[in-house]
């Protein structure tokens, strides 16, 4: 497999944690550059990674497009739609962070410019990788549960004070508040286990003082079962129920997941984006496990046992990136999965707004 060399445009938290880790230690990468003006940053970058070229500017790094094959947008929301298309315009391919633009139309334009320069892009949604959601996956595809009929999903925070920045202004144009940020995941990952939803309620507040955007929601889908998925098909709806909070000061189970054989039942984070955040270089044997006593509970009524998490792996992500440039292949996120998104997001906003359930066209 050839070397792709790789700009990374943005370099705060996402960039140096959930992005730079990955591109630097994924064989067929290299991280060749960071782009960034901020000088704590540059410096940050330069230590971290002295292999990479610190670009200064966006302008330096689409002067000098022709010397990379991939460019990964994290930069605030409201840059992603524009990175991204100018960086498809300069022949890159392109991975942008979660939610792919700020609205759907903006991430169907993206997408309709890839395929008409036959250009990869993805989004990333890392959280498919999560070991929590890993098992989940595992336990549908072993029908352990029986036929699932609903499935609840919570990522709650306590953050009774409100943190000044971006993700919480007013302006649309910064897709600021809690569905975006926090939801683009939940959203995402129902989706990936059970398809795209026929249908959208959801409830949208703004609770804390001071606070300018949504920072509490419960959204509910309903996917139409398949003809034919281990655990899913042969039946009416599934229901996913998700919760995204930053006021909850009793955090709830990360994963319940009914079937008529069982239930799932899974509390705590994956620890892969504390490890991270610590520094912490991504690989070996122990990357992405837990303990024992953060296993989540299988069973049903009284017959409940431990059931191991499988190991979360992030890693894999731009490891599908990497063999899709080499071969062709689908990405293992696509452009059409990050348009899903932020058409049931748009579809959520309006439930809530107008008190009603939205249907959402196939």
């Amino acid at each position: 497999m050839r070397t792709f060399r790789v700009a990374l445009v943005g370099y705060g938290l996402g960039g140096s944690a959930f992005h730079a880790p990955f591109l630097a230690t994924t064989p067929g990468m290299e991280l060749a550059a960071v782009v960034t003006g901020n000088p704590e940053r540059q410096a940050a970058a330069r230590d971290r990674h002295p292999t990479a070229e610190v670009l200064p500017s966006v302008a330096e790094l689409w002067r000098r497009a022709a010397e990379f094959d991939l460019a990964v947008i994290t930069t605030p929301n409201r840059e992603h739609a524009p990175l991204a298309r100018t960086a498809l315009e300069h022949g890159l391919a392109v991975v942008v962070d979660k939610p792919f633009a700020t609205t759907s139309a903006d991430a169907r334009q993206l997408a309709e410019l890839a395929a008409a320069r036959g250009l990869l892009l993805s989004v990333f949604h890392n959280r498919r990788w999560d070991g929590d959601f890993r098992t989940v996956q595992r336990l549908l595809t072993e029908g352990r549960l029986g036929r699932v009929h609903r499935f609840e999903s919570r990522f709650e925070r306590w953050r009774p004070e409100v943190r000044a920045g971006w993700k919480e202004s007013a302006d649309p144009a910064d897709a600021g508040g809690i569905l975006f940020d926090l939801g683009s995941h939940l959203i995402d990952q129902a989706v990936a286990l059970f398809g795209r939803p026929s249908r959208v309620y959801a409830e949208v507040s703004t609770l804390r003082p001071g606070a300018l955007v949504d920072d509490d929601a419960f959204v509910a889908l309903h996917h139409p079962a398949p003809e034919s998925a281990p655990g899913v098909s042969g039946g009416p709806d599934i229901v996913s129920h998700l919760w995204m909070s930053a006021l909850a000061a009793d955090l709830g189970p990360r994963f319940r997941v009914l079937g008529d054989a069982g239930a799932f039942v899974k509390h705590g984070l994956d620890p892969q984006e504390a490890a991270l955040r610590a520094g912490e270089t991504p690989g070996g044997p122990e990357w992405g496990t837990e303990p024992p006593e953060a296993w989540g509970r299988l069973g049903a009524g009284g017959d409940v046992e431990l059931e191991r998490t499988d190991a979360g792996a992030y890693q894999r992500y731009y490891a599908g990136v990497a063999e899709a440039l080499a071969t062709g292949a689908e990405p293992p996120v696509g452009a059409a999965d990050g348009v899903t998104v932020l058409e049931v997001i748009e579809a959520a906003y309006r439930s809530a707004r107008e008190g009603r359930v939205v249907p959402l066209p196939a």
